[in-house]
This record gives structure tokens, sequence and C-alpha cells, in this order.
């Protein structure tokens, strides 16, 4: 069981938080990305540069991963394919998607993606706050937990 993290829009206190998760788990995190990425050193945690370009890191992830490992991103599409694959996923914010909730979450993406490109401004999410930290650590340490079991 590996985890992986879609690095590029994933924000630095998500980082810092699977950092420490990794090394204290002993867990192999792969943090994937088209930029340059400075990691803690640690034989944990590892970096996969790929090439600019639209889904290059999503694809990536998608080959690589195995049924088990747990997917940190908040691209839904790359979270529907992922949990097709028998994959866990979580959001930076600290929702997990499942096979039960991943095609309302499509569905609503894609209807805000119609109305942006119909020129309606829908506005983004809102910043990153102190409970969405504490809601993706509570759920990162739930799915280390479990594994810890199995």
């Amino acid at each position: 069981m590996n985890m992986w993290v879609d690095a590029d829009a994933c924000p630095s206190v998500i980082k810092e938080v699977m950092y420490r998760a990794a090394v204290r788990c002993q867990i192999t995190t792969t943090f994937v990305a088209n930029h340059a990425l400075r990691l803690p050193a640690s034989p944990y945690l590892l970096f996969l540069q790929v090439s600019s370009g639209f889904d290059v890191a999503d694809n990536e992830i998608v080959a690589r991963a195995q049924a088990g490992d747990l997917i940190i991103t908040a691209d839904i599409p790359l979270a529907a394919e992922v949990i097709e694959k028998g994959c866990v996923a979580l959001n930076p914010r600290g929702e997990l998607y499942t096979l039960e909730n991943i095609r309302s979450r499509l569905n609503i993406r894609d209807f805000m993606d119609t109305l942006r490109s119909s020129g309606i401004n829908t506005g983004g999410p809102p910043a990153l706050n102190q409970r969405d930290r504490q809601q993706f650590a509570n759920e990162l340490d739930r799915w280390l937990a479990k594994q810890k079991r199995s």
C-alpha cells in the first residue's frame, strides 16, 4: 500500500501533514507534479516530476496506483478513475470520495464547468481553513489506522 499526492495543486499545509504521516507510519508516499518540489529527506517520501501538460500528472497517478492505495487530490475526475481501480481518494479538505458520492461530485463539477464556460462567474472554493486541515488530518489518520489493523 502506498500514498500518492497530486502535488501540483495540493496546499502546502496538506503536504506538511502528508510528510509527517508518511514518515511516522513508514508508508511510501509519492508526490507527483509537473514542477520541481522539495521534500524533506526521508526514504518514505518520493517525488515524481512529469512533463507539463493537461492531466499528465493525473494520468501518471492512475497508471501507477494500485488497489488499496490512498490518493490525495482535489481533482474529481482523477478521484473517479482511481476509485474505479479500487483506490481510496481523499481531497485536501478531508472529504473522502467514494463509489457512493463520486458520480454526484462529477455531475456538480460538470455543471459548474458549463456555467463558467457560458460566462457566469461561479467564484472558486473558499480558502483552506483550520477546520479543513483538521478534517483532512482526521480522515488520513482513520485510513492509516485501518491500514495498520489490516
